[in-house]
């Protein structure tokens, strides 16, 4: 309807234009005048014309004075015989210039066609632009089976390259022979080796897959298509499997090229374990898949990438040699990988000469690649509205609390006894935290309200992790009950704050017991197995592997942690209570500490 709108209003201005066109070419440059025959033989007898020009029955007078004028005279009479009609002077038409012009040329023919032409030829428009519209939506509408990928050229100046993405050293070394297949690939089959048909990236959400399979299209510089997996299910039966066909033929024009999945795990979840039947939709767009990756016609010089955050729920089928031959797994960057993230991500951004990305890079752990853009950005949002030129160590730091905790809440006023309630909690966590000798140390504690919670305390380890110790859960467990506690011996009573502690800190109980085997009574054994039956996108089955005496123990393990971690922590709020009060105070008058200054009080 917009186009059709568009259309006509497109007509009308072109209509306007020739209509516009046509007046300037039939008008005169002096304004002509149309007089009567009495006026005229008055003015041929007072010897006022001097010119006289014939067009067919109009009569084009040029006065003395230089005036123009016109008549219309009756088609078969003659200007003798109106002269003579009239009893006109001869004496005074004798010195009359009379000139006859016949009709033709151009001007004749636009004269006499134009006013029919015009309006056929807009009523043609208008129904070829109608046809279109309707031709179109035809189109549209048998456009279903083809694929809706995006080609990205070779040789396009945009192109991202190895060097735009820092860390996953061990997937760049993986997906570079990839790279060499596409650029010589005879230096492998002369070997008798065959050139990998896929390849599945592996990692959480912003670890950098995408960017990682753009990386990969542009060192090999050849084509690269990118599709979602949701773009091949549609809800007519079909659509998705005819995409998929489409796109591999378009590939296998632009060979060698790479086809880019992402999300693979919309249309490559395990087949027969939906509720529904096993011949929906999204099964036979994966059947159609797993033909064109290894059935009987080979796809030579076409590499598929796919990028999943859920590998567990992916098709045995999908994951079999002679498919998705290699799995590269990007995990969370580490230290140095951060610090290298960052300075990519900090180049074009003026920043100030006390930032120090190394330390940015220590505050950050479990931060991916996308969380560190986004920090910067960030960073350089606030510096621009507090009309600064540099991003300064402030913004970064403030960035990073707002990435990780929500932005900073200044109308979330609270009264001075939840505010001082707030303060001894958020002491509580820091002090618990600073004397567990396996807890990670306290880099600030503030009671300013940030997202959904009243204050925080932020605590980070030295170093990053890959295994973690019974011991260093407890200690978490100790910090996580410690407001809980502290507010139960301050005020009498507990308030609502603790909720979120207790809910982690009881999740963080039953995976000790049931996925790590660190209970002392159940001992070193997992319990329960879960498997998906997705049903409107929750998991809603859980198979039990222990029986209901084992249910009951595990409950108890549950309580006995966490009545223990309740316990550690009362005991140093007991013992160190002149340190708990210091640190409230201080948050009262300052509401914020930082590192330094949290240190120097048990200095």
């Amino acid at each position: 309807m917009k186009n059709l709108v568009k259309n006509f209003i497109i007509a009308i201005i072109i209509f306007l234009v020739i209509t516009g066109i046509f007046s300037t070419l039939t008008l005169s440059a002096k304004k002509v005048e149309n007089i009567n025959l009495q006026k005229f033989i008055e003015q041929v007898n007072l010897g006022e014309v001097q010119k006289i020009s014939i067009e067919g029955n109009k009569l084009n007078i040029t006065l003395a004075d230089g005036n123009l004028e016109a008549l219309r005279k009756e088609t078969d009479e003659t200007l003798g015989e109106l002269f003579k009609n009239y009893n006109a002077d001869p004496e005074k038409i004798k010195n009359i210039g009379i000139e006859v012009k016949e009709d033709g040329g151009w001007s004749y023919w636009l004269n006499a066609l134009l006013p029919f032409l015009l309006p056929l030829i807009i009523a043609i428009a208008l129904i070829y632009y109608m046809m279109r519209q309707v031709q179109g939506a035809n189109t549209k509408a048998l456009m279903f089976g083809q694929s809706g990928a995006r080609e990205a050229p070779k040789n396009s100046k945009n192109s991202v390259t190895f060097k735009d993405v820092a860390g996953v050293k061990e997937a760049k070394e993986e997906l570079w022979e990839v790279v060499e297949f596409l650029k010589n690939s005879k230096k492998f089959t002369l070997l008798g080796a065959k050139i990998p048909k896929g390849v599945l990236l592996m990692g959480s959400p912003g670890t950098g897959k995408t960017l990682l399979a753009k990386a990969v299209a542009g060192e090999a510089n050849v084509p690269f298509f990118s599709i979602s997996g949701s773009e091949f299910v549609e809800m007519f039966v079909g659509v998705g499997a005819a995409r998929v066909r489409d796109l591999f033929q378009k590939a296998k024009k632009s060979a060698p090229c790479i086809i880019f999945i992402d999300e693979l795990d919309a249309v490559g979840r395990q087949r027969g374990t939906g509720l529904g039947g096993s011949h929906d939709e999204r099964e036979q767009t994966l059947n159609q898949i797993l033909v064109e990756m290894d059935g009987f016609e080979a796809n030579s010089g076409v590499i598929i990438l796919a990028a999943t955050n859920r590998p567990d729920v992916l098709d045995p089928a999908l994951l079999r040699p002679g498919r998705f031959d290699r799995r590269v797994i990007l995990d969370e960057p580490d230290i140095n990988d951060r610090e290298a993230i960052l300075k990519i991500h900090a180049k074009g951004k003026p920043t100030a000469q006390d930032v120090n990305l190394r330390k940015i890079a220590e505050r950050t752990p479990g931060f991916s690649g996308a969380d560190l853009a986004n920090l910067l950005n960030e960073a350089a949002i606030l510096s621009a509205r507090r009309n600064k030129t540099h991003i300064g160590m402030d913004e970064i730091r403030e960035s990073v609390e707002k990435v990780m905790l929500g932005p900073e809440r200044k109308s979330h006023i609270l009264s001075d006894k939840e505010r001082n309630i707030t303060a001894y909690h958020e002491a509580a966590h820091a002090l618990v935290a600073h004397e567990m000798p396996d807890a990670d140390p306290v880099h600030k504690v503030s009671i300013i309200s940030r997202g959904r919670a009243a204050g925080y305390t932020l605590k980070l380890p030295t170093e990053d992790k890959h295994l973690h110790s019974r011991s260093e859960f407890i200690a978490d467990l100790a910090v996580m009950l410690a407001g809980h506690t502290v507010e139960k011996e301050i005020f009498g009573e507990v308030t609502t704050g603790a909720s979120s502690d207790l809910r982690q800190a009881t999740r963080l109980a039953r995976r000790l017991i049931t996925e790590f085997g660190m209970s002392e009574k159940l001992g070193a054994r997992t319990f329960g197995e879960k498997e998906e039956m997705i049903f409107l996108g929750r998991e809603i089955h859980e198979q039990r592997d222990y029986g209901e005496k084992v249910t009951e123990t595990i409950d108890q393990e549950i309580s006995h942690l966490i009545s223990e971690a309740a316990k550690t922590a009362l005991e140093i709020v007991r013992k160190k209570k002149n340190k708990l009060e210091e640190i409230v105070k201080i948050l009262l008058e300052k509401e914020t500490i930082e590192k330094e200054a949290f240190e120097a009080i048990f200095k």
